[in-house]
């Protein structure tokens, strides 16, 4: 079976900057996690982003990024991707906020996203978020290797959240990653394993299951980027930037 031409295969040169700029924003993403609170706002916790990134050589991936005007994105609840950061959006106990950045270093690009808890949240979602988290690090462990196919990921993360009554988004996708933010190929969070592209050595994919408690059906709010569930349930957002090495997958972010 051949590798697809159209995944981009860095140089170690090219490797060893990822791995900086990806310890930038893992760092970034633990620093700023520690930070939510109830009180705090979602335009505080971007702030401290910015701040942070620069701090340690990198550039903000997301800051004007098609006009985006966050470093972060800040999704509280039913808001399941691209929440911008707003001053008057205070969280509060028992909240959950997604927090999804990137870093450039070197011009290129990682992508990384946690999902936090703020204060005591319900034990029905704890155990969502710790569920969804694990699917991710599962998945990377039993699935992803060169050679692999992109359904094969899109399908254990689809039986996984299933497994457990909850739902992948199918409108929201990981994606390739490397010289862009966005780049071939999609990586969705539902399909068919032994389908899609086959993936090479050298190549980087970001892996982002995106799952709510309720139904998988969402929508664009006023503002143009926030999506939103449909029936106002939970929603949980975990991603890895991952390269595919000869010895098996390194989470870079």
């Amino acid at each position: 079976m051949a590798f697809d031409k159209h995944c981009q295969i860095f140089t170690q040169a090219e490797i060893e900057s990822l791995r900086k700029g990806g310890v930038i924003l893992r760092d970034c993403l633990k620093f700023v996690s520690a930070m939510v609170a109830p009180g705090i706002t979602t335009m505080m916790l971007d702030q401290a982003a910015e701040a942070f990134i620069r701090s340690k050589g990198g550039k903000p991936a997301f800051l004007g990024y098609f006009g985006f005007t966050g470093t972060l994105c800040t999704s509280v609840n039913e808001e399941v991707v691209h929440g911008i950061p707003r001053a008057d959006k205070v969280l509060k106990e028992g909240d959950i906020v997604s927090l999804d950045g990137g870093v450039i270093y070197d011009d290129l690009y990682t992508d990384a996203c946690v999902t936090v808890g703020v204060g005591r949240i319900a034990p029905d979602v704890r155990k969502f978020l710790t569920y969804t988290s694990d699917t991710l690090e599962n998945v990377i462990t039993e699935i992803v290797r060169a050679g692999a196919q992109v359904g094969d990921i899109s399908s254990y993360i689809e039986k996984a959240l299933k497994k457990n009554g909850y739902s992948a988004v199918r409108t929201l996708t990981g994606h390739g990653l490397g010289t862009t933010l966005h780049q071939f190929p999609d990586v969705p969070n539902v399909g068919k394993a032994g389908t899609g592209p086959v993936l090479p050595v050298g190549t980087m994919i970001a892996i982002e299951p995106i799952a709510t408690m309720g139904s998988p059906e969402v929508y664009t709010a006023d503002d143009g980027w926030t999506v939103i569930t449909n029936d106002g349930s939970m929603s949980c957002h975990f991603e890895h930037s991952i390269l595919l090495t000869e010895s098996g997958p390194e989470v870079i972010a």
